[in-house]
Formats: C-alpha cells, sequence, structure tokens
C-alpha cells in the first residue's frame, strides 16, 4: 500500500505533504477491502481465539468491564488480572472483597478508580454494614476523597450531636444504634462511646465532619450509603498493548498483550500488516476473517483486489479536491485560533465536541434560567475574569453557584470544555465538585458547580469578610494543609492547576476548603520536564521561571501556593501597588523579611505571633515552607508530596520534616 504514495502523487498534486498522503492510503485501503470484500463473500473468517474471548462486555446494566477486570459468566480468567474477578447479579457487576459483595456503578481507566456500593443496601431489610470495611490481600486501596460514616450500635443513651442518623431496624425502647459522621465528634459532646456494644465505619464518597452536609440532615443513612465511595486499584499498565490494537490479560502467571495473530508479551507492534488488515476489516464490516487455512484466499483476493486498481484512479482525481479543499479549511482555522498547547486529550478540550462526560449533568438552559430567576443581579455572587457566578437553586433543592462566560470567543470555548473535562475526571474531598454543564448547542455555555457558601480566602484575609473578623491561626493552617492536599493530588493525577491563588481556593461554613477554577489547568505526563507554553497566571502568583522562560513545570504550582502561605501568614494580598516598589510584590517582601530575620514585620498581628509561643513556633516554620517553595530555580523548590507532609508535621507538632 506504501507505493500508492509513489504512483499517486503526480495525479493528485505534485507536494503533497505526508499527511495528506496517509489520509489518502487509508481511502483506497478502504476502497480495496470492499474489493476483497466482494471477492470474500462467501468465506467464514476468524481472528485469534483469546483476542476475540477478551472484548469487553457488561452485566447489562453499568460500565462496559475490561481489563484489569473480568466477568466470570462472560470471559475466561486469562482476559483479567488475578482478584479482579467480577460476577453478574441482577444485571449489575458485583465485585467481591472479604466476602462482602460490592455493585459498581462505574469505572474510571483512565485514573484506576472506581466507584462501588455495598450490595447490603440493595439486599437487606436492615441494611447496615455488620464489620469494618478491610481490603487486606486485594490489590485495592480507599481513595483519598472518601469518609468514614460511622455506626454505633446498642447504646444505652442516645446521642446529642445535632446531626445524626438513626438506624431504627436495629434499635429498640433501651438500645439505640445510629450513624454520624465523625463518631470523635460526640467525646467532644461529652457522649461516652462506652455506652455503645460496637461501632463499625464505613467508607462513603465526598462526604463528612468537615464537610457542608447539612443537605443530608433529613436523609436516611441507606441513602447516604448508596453514594458508594471510591476505590484505586494496582495492575501492569495495558495503556501500551491497547494503543497497538491489542487487549490486555494475564496468562501462565504473567501479563500477555493479546493481539488479532497471537498472544504477545508486551505489545502488538510486531503484528503482521496483514492481521491489522483483518482487525480493520472486522470492525468496519462485522463480518469474519479468514482462519490460517484459508489464508492463500486471502493473498488471492489481494490480487485481485489490485487488477481493479487502475479504476481507483478516477476516485482519486476526485480526492485530490477534497484535499485542497481541507487544506483551505485548516488553514483558515489557525490563521483565527492562537497556537497554544492542548491542556487535555483532545475529547476533552475540543470546542466544537461538547461530548458527554460521566457523572456530570448536561443542563438545559431553560434549567439554569430557572434556578437562578432568569440570571437575576441579585442572585450575583462574584464577577471574575472568566464570567459572573450566580447563586441558584435546582429543581431537587440542591443549591449551586452557576458560572456564566463573559466572552464566547474561541478562548473562552476551550477554557470552558477544558474545566469540564478535568472536573469530570477528579473526586477529592478539597476539590469543587462541578454538577454539570450546558452543551455547545445551548445559547450560552454555563457551568453548574455545588455552592459554597463561606466566600474566598482571599476575602476572609483582606476582603470585606476580613473587616467583620479575623481568622485565627488554626484555621490558617488548616486551610493550608487541605489545599496542599487538593494540589498533591492533582499533581499525582498527571494535572498542573496553573491559577492557584487564595482567590480560587473556597470555603464552606466549617472553612473546609475547595479548591476551583480549572479553566487554564493542563495535564502533565509524569515523564515530561516542561511544558513550553505561553504564561498564563495571575500576576503576583505566577513562577518568574515560567513567566521567563515560558516552561511549565508542576513546581510551578508550588511557587504560587508558596505565596498562598505568605499571605494566609500576613492577612496581606499578593500585589498592591500601594507598597514600596520592592514589596508590590507579596512575594519578594516575604524573601526579603525572611532573610533578614524580620518576619514579625511581615505577620499578621492578630495571630498571637508575639505572645503565644506555639503559635509563633508554627507561623515561623511554615515561613520557612514558604521561604522554600518561592526559590528561583525550581530545582530548589520542594515538590507538593513534600510540602504536603511539613505541613502536616507542623500541626502535629513534628518539626523534623
Amino acid at each position: 500500500m506504501s507505493l500508492l504514495c509513489i504512483v499517486l502523487p503526480p495525479l493528485l498534486s505534485p507536494r503533497m505533504d505526508p499527511q495528506s498522503c496517509s489520509i489518502l492510503r487509508k481511502f483506497l485501503q478502504r476502497c480495496i477491502v470492499i474489493i476483497f470484500l466482494s471477492t470474500l463473500a462467501s468465506e467464514t473468517l476468524s481472528l485469534d481465539a483469546k483476542f476475540e474471548a477478551c472484548v469487553p462486555r457488561s452485566c447489562g446494566n453499568g460500565p462496559n468491564v475490561s481489563y484489569p477486570f473480568w466477568i466470570s459468566q462472560e470471559q475466561d480468567s486469562f482476559c483479567g488480572w488475578p482478584n479482579f474477578e467480577i460476577t453478574c447479579k441482577d444485571k449489575s457487576p458485583v465485585l467481591i472483597i472479604s466476602e462482602d459483595h460490592y455493585i459498581i456503578k462505574d469505572i474510571f481507566y483512565n485514573n484506576n478508580s472506581l466507584l462501588v456500593v455495598s450490595a447490603v443496601v440493595y439486599e437487606e431489610i436492615c441494611p447496615i454494614p455488620v464489620r469494618n470495611f478491610t481490603l487486606h490481600r486485594t490489590p485495592f486501596s480507599l481513595s483519598s476523597d472518601n469518609f468514614n460514616f460511622s455506626f454505633l450500635y446498642n447504646c444505652t443513651k442516645q446521642p446529642v450531636y445535632p446531626t445524626y442518623y438513626p438506624v431504627s431496624c436495629a434499635s429498640n425502647a433501651s438500645l439505640h444504634s445510629f450513624a454520624v459522621f465523625d463518631k470523635d465528634v460526640l467525646e467532644y459532646m461529652n457522649y461516652s462511646l462506652k455506652s455503645c456494644q460496637s461501632f463499625v465505619n464505613a467508607p462513603i464518597l465526598g462526604m463528612g465532619s468537615n464537610c457542608n452536609f447539612t443537605g443530608l440532615v433529613k436523609t436516611n443513612y441507606s441513602e447516604i450509603l448508596k453514594m458508594g465511595f471510591h476505590l484505586n486499584w494496582t495492575a501492569h499498565s495495558c495503556s501500551n498493548c491497547e494503543s497497538s490494537g491489542g487487549r490486555c490479560g494475564f496468562d501462565d502467571h504473567q501479563f500477555i498483550c493479546f493481539c488479532p495473530d497471537k498472544p504477545h508479551s508486551k505489545t502488538c507492534d510486531d503484528v503482521a500488516f496483514e492481521c491489522r488488515f483483518l482487525v480493520e476489516i472486522k470492525q468496519m464490516f462485522s463480518v469474519t476473517i479468514l482462519s490460517d487455512d484459508n489464508r492463500w484466499k486471502w493473498k488471492l483476493a489481494i490480487g485481485l483486489g489490485c487488477g481493479f486498481f487502475g479504476g481507483l484512479v478516477t476516485t482519486c482525481i476526485v480526492f485530490k479536491f477534497f484535499l485542497q479543499h481541507r487544506r483551505v479549511l485548516k488553514y483558515a482555522r489557525s490563521s483565527s485560533v492562537t497556537n497554544e498547547i492542548s491542556s487535555a486529550p483532545a475529547s476533552l478540550t475540543d470546542p466544537g465536541k461538547g461530548g458527554n462526560f460521566p457523572g456530570v449533568h448536561n443542563f438545559t438552559y431553560n434549567e439554569l434560567e430557572e434556578a437562578t430567576n432568569t440570571f437575576d443581579s441579585a442572585m450575583e455572587l462574584g464577577d471574575g475574569g472568566f464570567g459572573t457566578v450566580y447563586y441558584g437553586t435546582l429543581q431537587d433543592g440542591r443549591p449551586v453557584a452557576v458560572k456564566r462566560l463573559h466572552e464566547n470567543n474561541y478562548k473562552r470555548v476551550e477554557q470552558f470544555w477544558n474545566e469540564v473535562g478535568i472536573l469530570a475526571q477528579v473526586r477529592h474531598r478539597h476539590l469543587v465538585l462541578l454538577y454539570g454543564y450546558t452543551s455547545r448547542h445551548c445559547r450560552e455555555l454555563l457551568l453548574v458547580y455545588e455552592f459554597i457558601s463561606n466566600g474566598t480566602v482571599a476575602d476572609h484575609l483582606h476582603g470585606e469578610r476580613a473587616k467583620r473578623a479575623s481568622l485565627p491561626w488554626l484555621i490558617r493552617l488548616k486551610i493550608a494543609i487541605e489545599t496542599a492536599s487538593a494540589l498533591t493530588y492533582l499533581h499525582a493525577s498527571d494535572i498542573i492547576h496553573r491559577d492557584v491563588k487564595t482567590n480560587n481556593i473556597l470555603l464552606d461554613e466549617n472553612f473546609s476548603v475547595k479548591v476551583a477554577d480549572f479553566g487554564i489547568s493542563l495535564f502533565f505526563p509524569k515523564l515530561v520536564t516542561h511544558i513550553s507554553t505561553s504564561p498564563h497566571g495571575t500576576p503576583g502568583y505566577m513562577d518568574p521561571e515560567y513567566h521567563e522562560c515560558c516552561k511549565l513545570t508542576d513546581k510551578s504550582d508550588v511557587f504560587s501556593f508558596g505565596v498562598v502561605l505568605i499571605e494566609l501568614i500576613s492577612s496581606k494580598p499578593a500585589v498592591d501597588i500601594t507598597r514600596h516598589h520592592h514589596e508590590i510584590n507579596l512575594s519578594n517582601m516575604a524573601i526579603d523579611k525572611i532573610q533578614n530575620r524580620a518576619l514579625h514585620e511581615l505577620v499578621d498581628p492578630t495571630l498571637g505571633y508575639e505572645s503565644d509561643h506555639k503559635v509563633k513556633t508554627m507561623i515561623t516554620a511554615v515561613a520557612e515552607v514558604a521561604f522554600q517553595c518561592l526559590q528561583g530555580g525550581k530545582d530548589l523548590r520542594p515538590t507538593m508530596v513534600e510540602v504536603f507532609k511539613a505541613l502536616k508535621g507542623i500541626e502535629s507538632g513534628d518539626y523534623n520534616n
């Protein structure tokens, strides 16, 4: 087929580029396939048996199941990894962990996680967990975005905890059973856990004592259990095998890549062209392909097909006009759009696609117009560079924040889909939750988030809320730790936020953090040293190395977080033109004060730095962490993992980190 690019270019264009040649080759392949099929219409065809056996399947309800999972009733064990067996029950996929059954609601192959719900909730008359959840000797681990939902059984007195969930089916006149989000809070409220015969912890997703769960006060405990929880898994990566056209499995005690011709140890890169072409025919026309015994007929068909080659020349001349038209469109598009690096996979960021995202709802404009009272100005929560944010209430009663684009230009639309694509893939208790969005067919592009009621960190440090009350030091340290936790999770997920600042850190009524605004975030593969791209971010927070050299790394977020730490210490904004010339940028001021042993001149006087020795020690230690984050060269800065561990050590009094 490669000879086509030698024979045909003179017919089409004297300067055919390689990409056009590739398109032409694929076009002609399909033309010849049709000829082959007419020759082979009466023949039966087949691929390698194990390759065929491991096609992804489902139980009827729920997600498609593929490696490392395998369905015992539908597939052979070699299609998956040991301990990843799934059974189908009532058309739902079920995973057995430590003899307990869990229904799989969704599988996220992109980040090796899945959403599961205990089957007890659907099967038992009194659906309660009877033992603590354990993952001993399994390839699974609990995700960091889960919380404990504690069940206390046969207690001699009722709790005084304001938010608890009675378990009436396990209670009687003298003994009470109930569930709470944090049993430790009970002890703070003088409730003795010794009054209960037993207690069990059950993981649930994204809810807890530090989160806003007031909307669940009237919810039955079983409905909370139905929210499920996230599990992560560890298994041999399948990406190389899948990208080469294979299907992964585990055979003879080792990883195997099942390919159209036969099993291979790693990838299908060495599969013959003939076998690759067989797969293409199978996918295009849903027919069976020649077996090994009939392989000579395939070769005969190729010869017959080539006899018709001359008849394709006319088609190729028509194809020339298609190529020319394509170049015109491509040039027109490249002239109107800035040449920026894509910040997520094309399927997520292409503004023209507006595809579906698992777990994220596609709202209509009318739904959101009704939720915000026709975008009433009285419902405005704020106005930023991206758009105006409105308070709203969905039809199911959920309070939401609706972000409305200022402009509907290409860059704004690109940022819109970038944010949707990223938030659809990540889930962490300190990242804002995206409920949904409007599609590209809607008259306006709108994003719908969970409503976070307590404003931004910036507002509490040097905004209107700061005028009413100053945040105490322990709350500020908690904000620093939770923000570091969120950024650590993002970096582990190969994402750089690129706009870390106190205006993008939201707080709920318990002062728990929700990091927001992913419009300019980027996917950053671990094996890449940096990404060359034009600088984006907010003045005062931007990494100077990134700003000067246009080289973005995960250490750029570390620098920005260092500025946030200094804001928490000083209550000063990141940029203030009323300050001395060398101190307009807070980062410069902080480095100068710390180097000259004048930290006391930087610290907010309301924090008790001079009067409380413990507070002084902690603030000094956090300032040291911030100083390391603010180093000019990325190699001198710590990673977010190291920053998070250091802050946790400061909180606990362990300063070794």
